[in-house]
């Protein structure tokens, strides 16, 4: 029997199951997919800044933990298995197209620096100084000026899974493809889950399945709001890199790879568990890189995807033990911002598990912790991402 069972074999799942390990317990992984059929993989890999402030909401200070282990984590990864996960301090442009634009980042640029992030209002001519490549989007009238936060940074996700599951393997955790269909449950204890194969004992078990662990929890009468939200991404190759930071214009963006590959991303979908591109979405996107950068000579569609983020209710992933239930913990809701809160969320479940006194106050991440009042659309909610997005990750 497995000391442990980790449903789930993406960013959260595969962070926790390398904490764990590292920490000495037996660990087992069973993932929906793998690779590229992940939604971690789908991921765009942008970390906005993430300082300590007053008043900072428990999600923010989740980040902000995270992005400090995030640095250590990258070293440790490269130096345990060679792989270098793309984490690079690029910095981030955001850019208006109109009057009301320029002053929505004005607003945004005080909020940064209420929070203690450095943020720099830009004139169109400022912006062009920073990146010559949006010349043409200036001269188109697409840009009127922007807010530059030096401290946004970019990650690989597929390096970064890739190193995670190698770190995971050197620390001996089993990997393994499984559909978990339903667990079976006496008293206070989950005893085994029933795949499509057959069945899984494990002392404890651990739900991180992204926007599928909602399904799941109803096996535990637990009610988690994890629907997906489906954002789609088109990636470039071309000739040579054109930007050295991240690009946002409200929803959209660009991310330029320093091997010429270029993410164009993205969309807030409710759609269900449809993982599938649309011809008029990728058109869209693809409108949106030549509006910026011009007609993009040489440039060749590489290929476009989605993948299916887990929003939550009030905003806050939910990570911690399930109520009613003496061997099962959760993780997941963490929606734009799971890759970005990874390595705190696995650090805190992981002190939670194995009787650590946790980094952070572990209640307003509790499984099971009231919803929030219907109507009402608390700071950092779903809601609000949907509606703001200079705070959001991807």
């Amino acid at each position: 029997m497995n000391d442990c069972c980790i449903v789930g074999g993406g960013i959260i799942g595969l962070s926790l199951a390398r904490e764990l390990a590292g920490r000495g317990v037996k660990v087992r992984v069973l993932a929906r997919g793998r690779g590229a059929e992940t939604t971690s993989w789908a991921a765009a890999g942008i970390f906005p800044p993430s300082p300590l402030h007053a008043g900072i909401l428990p999600a923010d200070a989740l980040t902000a933990w995270s992005d400090k282990l995030h640095r250590l984590w990258s070293e440790d990864l490269q130096a345990e298995t060679g792989i270098d996960n793309g984490l690079l301090s690029s910095g981030g442009l955001y850019l208006a197209r109109s009057a009301a634009g320029l002053e929505r980042l004005r607003t945004d640029a005080t909020r940064w620096r209420g929070r203690g992030a450095a943020a720099e209002l830009l004139d169109a001519q400022a912006v062009l100084e920073c990146e010559p490549a949006l010349a043409g989007g200036a001269e188109a009238g697409e840009i009127l000026g922007g807010m530059l936060l030096r401290e946004e940074m970019q990650l690989r996700p597929s390096r970064h899974l890739d190193a995670l599951e190698r770190s995971c393997r050197n620390r001996g955790v089993v990997i393994e493809e499984a559909d978990v269909r339903r667990f079976v449950v006496r008293g206070a204890r989950v005893e085994r889950a029933v795949t499509a194969t057959g069945e899984i004992s494990a002392g404890t078990w651990v739900l991180a399945a992204g926007s599928w662990t909602g399904g799941l929890a109803r096996t535990f009468g637990l009610a988690l709001d994890t629907r997906p939200i489906r954002g789609q991404i088109v990636l470039l190759r071309l000739p040579s890199p054109l930007i050295t930071r991240i690009v946002n214009r409200d929803l959209d963006y660009l991310v330029q790879r320093p091997d010429g590959r270029l993410l164009v991303g993205s969309t807030l979908e409710d759609v269900g568990f449809d993982p599938n591109t649309t011809p008029d979405t990728v058109t869209r996107l693809l409108g949106v890189a030549r509006s910026l950068l011009g007609e993009l000579p040489g440039s060749v569609v590489e290929r476009s995807w989605a993948g299916l983020r887990p929003s939550n209710a009030d905003g806050h992933p939910s990570i911690g033990p399930i109520p009613d239930l003496d061997n099962a913990f959760l993780s997941a809701g963490h929606f734009r911002a799971g890759l970005h809160q990874s390595t705190g969320s696995a650090v805190l479940l992981a002190d939670l598990m194995t009787g650590h006194a946790p980094h952070l106050d572990p209640a307003p991440f509790a499984p099971g912790r009231a919803a929030p009042p219907v109507g009402s659309v608390p700071a950092g909610s779903t809601a609000d991402y949907l509606a703001r997005t200079a705070a959001a990750g991807e």
